[in-house]
Parts: C-alpha cells; sequence; structure tokens
C-alpha cells in the first residue's frame, strides 16, 4: 500500500455543539376534543399568566440556555413572530418578556453533531490573503447527524502548509444555523449566513419537504466558468425519508448560499462530483447511476443531468461489491485525477484513484491496483465499522490532502506524493 502520511489531528463527533432550532407544532383550529389546538393553548397560557410569573418562568429559561447559544433573546423573538402570524395575536398588547417566552416554548436545542461527523469535502478558502510562503487557507465541509439521525452541512476553516501539516481554526463558542430561506422557484432556495457567525460556526440544516431527513454528503469543488470567474459549488443528496435525489448548493462568498435540485435522470441517484470547468465546451460529472459502477455524465447544463457513459467497473478484490467517486476531479497537468472508493468483502471500505485524460476524460489512464486507504486496526470501529471514505481531497504543491470520514464516526487527515501516487497506478 502506498505510503500515506497521517495527521494526527483527528474530529470526533461532539454532543455539546448545540443549536436553537424551531420546535414545529400544527396550527390547528382546535383539537379531537374540541379544546384550543395545542399551538394555542401554550400562547393563551402564557398570555394568562401575570407579569412578574412570565418574567420568573423566562429567567428560568435564559439561566439555561442563554449561555449556550448566540443571541438566544433574538431567537425566541423571532420564533414568536413566526406564531404571532399563524395565530393573529394582538401584537401591541403583549409585553417583550411574554413574547419572549411564548418563543421560547416554539424553539427547541439541537444537538447537529451527536451522533456522528464524516465524509468530509476540501476546497481552498475564498481569502488567501497574509498567508507564509507554502501555505493555503481551506474550507472543509462535513457531514453531522444529529437527533432522528437527520444530517447537515458543517463546516470548518483551516490552513495547510507549509508541508504536511494542517491546523483548523477554533471553532466558536456559538453554532449558528443558516436561515432566512427565500423560495425561488422549482424547489430551490437561498439560505444565509448569519452576520455575526464565522463558517466554522455555520450550520446548513435540512429546510425543504425533499430534504427533510437530510442533507448527505456535500462535494465540494471551485468551479471556474468560462469568463475566468469562480463560483464554489457542491453536489450533495437530499433526503426525505423515503426517497433520494441529488441537488446543487452554490455560493460565491460562503455567506449567502442556494440550494437546489437538478433534473435529469442522473440526479435521481447519489453521490455526483462536478468538474472543476468545463471540458471541450461541456459541463462534465462524475456518478454512480446503477449504485456499482462509475459513469462520466455530460451536460449543457449545471442543472440537469443524462444517463452518461459507463467509465468504470469493479476489477480488484477490495472494489469487487461496488464503486464510487470519492469527490470532484482534480486537475493535474499529467490528467484528472479522481478519487475513488471500492467496497470489498465484509463491506469493507476502501479508497483508491484513477487517472482520466485531460482532453477527453472518457480515456482512463492509470489504475491503482491496491487501495490508497483502508479500514484496518483502530479506523475500523465506530457507527458504521470498517469504513474509511472522503467527498474530496485538493492539491497542496506536490502533495494531495485529502480529509476523510472513519467509521462514520471521526474525520483524519491524511497526506500523500501526487509523484507517488502516479506512478502507483497501473
Amino acid at each position: 500500500m502506498l505510503d500515506v502520511i497521517h495527521h494526527p489531528l483527528r474530529l470526533a463527533a461532539d454532543p455539546a455543539r448545540v443549536v436553537v432550532r424551531p420546535f414545529h407544532i400544527p396550527i390547528e383550529a382546535s383539537s379531537v376534543s374540541g379544546r384550543p389546538g395545542r399551538v394555542r393553548r401554550i400562547a393563551e397560557s402564557v398570555l394568562a399568566m401575570g407579569e412578574e410569573d412570565a418574567a420568573i418562568e423566562l429567567e428560568v429559561v435564559l439561566r439555561d440556555f442563554e449561555a449556550r447559544h448566540w443571541q438566544t433573546r433574538a431567537v425566541f423573538r423571532s420564533r414568536y413572530k413566526a406564531i404571532r402570524e399563524g395565530l393573529s395575536l394582538d401584537d401591541a398588547a403583549i409585553s417583550d418578556i411574554k413574547k419572549q417566552l411564548i418563543g421560547a416554548y416554539f424553539c427547541h436545542e439541537y444537538s447537529y453533531a451527536a451522533a456522528a461527523l464524516m465524509n468530509p469535502s476540501v476546497i481552498p478558502h475564498p481569502d488567501q490573503s497574509g498567508l507564509s510562503d507554502g501555505a493555503m487557507r481551506i474550507a472543509m465541509s462535513l457531514r453531522a447527524v444529529g437527533e432522528g439521525h437527520i444530517s447537515s452541512i458543517a463546516f470548518r476553516e483551516g490552513i495547510l502548509g507549509p508541508g504536511a501539516m494542517i491546523e483548523l481554526m477554533p471553532e466558536p463558542p456559538f453554532a449558528t444555523a443558516a436561515d432566512g430561506a427565500m423560495e425561488l422557484g422549482n424547489g430551490a432556495i437561498e439560505v444565509h449566513r448569519h452576520p455575526d457567525s464565522s463558517l466554522s460556526g455555520t450550520v446548513l440544516f435540512p429546510m425543504t419537504a425533499a430534504q427533510s431527513k437530510g442533507l448527505e454528503d456535500l462535494r465540494l469543488v471551485r468551479f471556474q466558468h468560462d469568463d475566468g470567474s469562480f463560483e464554489w459549488l457542491g453536489t450533495y443528496t437530499a433526503y426525505n425519508g423515503a426517497a433520494i435525489r441529488s441537488e446543487l448548493m452554490r455560493t460565491r462568498d460562503f455567506r449567502s448560499f442556494t440550494l437546489a435540485p437538478m433534473g435529469g435522470p442522473a440526479a435521481r441517484n447519489k453521490g455526483m462530483a462536478l468538474f472543476p470547468r468545463k471540458v471541450g465546451g461541456e459541463y462534465m460529472m462524475i456518478g454512480r447511476q446503477d449504485g456499482e459502477n462509475v459513469f462520466l455524465i455530460r451536460s449543457d447544463r449545471l442543472d440537469h443531468w443524462g444517463e452518461g457513459q459507463l467509465l468504470l467497473t469493479p476489477e480488484y478484490p477490495w472494489e469487487m461489491v461496488q464503486l464510487g467517486n470519492c469527490g470532484s476531479p482534480i486537475e493535474l497537468d499529467e490528467g484528472w485525477l479522481l478519487l475513488t472508493h471500492g467496497v470489498g468483502a465484509m463491506r469493507k471500505y476502501s479508497v483508491g484513484a484513477i487517472l482520466l485524460d485531460k482532453d477527453d476524460p472518457s480515456k482512463i489512464l492509470g489504475r491503482m491496483v491496491e487501495p490508497l486507504l483502508s479500514a484496518a486496526n483502530e479506523d475500523r470501529e465506530g457507527y458504521v465499522p470498517n469504513v474509511v471514505y472522503t467527498c474530496g481531497g485538493l492539491k497542496h504543491g506536490d502533495m494531495l490532502f485529502i480529509p476523510y470520514g472513519v467509521a462514520d464516526s471521526s474525520v483524519a487527515f491524511g497526506f500523500v506524493s501526487i509523484k507517488n501516487l502516479l506512478e502507483a497506478m497501473r
């Protein structure tokens, strides 16, 4: 197996990372018994309190939660406004204390990474200022799994190099959910990072019905358009508990994000990864339409993808069950480097690599016979055992940086010489 430099840094699931989220209860005119519906009953109970009693109850809530969240009172007020609109409350007659208390009853604390942290992808950060020679600022996405096995997208910022080094920016004490969802039509929405929150403290939660049970495995890529401008794009799987579909995240500043479904036969599957620029005047995507093989898909649009053509099939024992991509192709002088994942006996996952022709990516120039990374020893145990998996690596100087998930429970970091990697290909 090829020598990989494993950095000692390791990220793990953390139940202490929490955000405030809306606690949704349907607003009904009345319950089955003919009494007021639960939302109205709760609001009316708070309104019936004396002002002093309401202040005492709010103080209890703030004592328990205010130090754990960013602008807790503002969150409560915002949640109250949503309840007020549904119940047509007389806003002018309600004190600020009662507004906050009503809002608190319709919020809950959510530990977004309590169960698992896994499947990272990485791209160059939009801000590369103030760095020493040989260093690169990065932005990394992570799949965080919390209560109800619901997946969300978390972020971390850091610096690579010089050499095989990585340093992550500290997480802020408070995490905040991107909000302000604005419908753009055709299932697309736009959400915004809190203006006072860093990217490392921002979480993207499911917002639409199609995403309700999770945003899974974001594959980030810095995409260069024909005019030379850059946009940060990411394909991910939207899951509603019964069906999946591929969607596209777009951002130019990591402050506002567009989340939109993609169309076409390929978008009914998961694991799509976009090339970082057009090739031969076409957008290109790596996909896995049949859940077993790797396909190359071409399109004249970013939002619609057809069936594509078969590119890679299982050949070696460590990939016999299935193959798929591990993120977007990485452009080298020698061609397109594509990380792959293979599944072998006992559902053991491994990460491999192939090299595609730069002008015609349907041509395979090289392929690893042995895996680059494989589940072994301490990396076997976790939420889902025997899994190593990444949603994207990054070229940094003459090395390939690979953040990868371990047993769906933690995230590790490796570096490998690109020269040695290419020499190891058949």
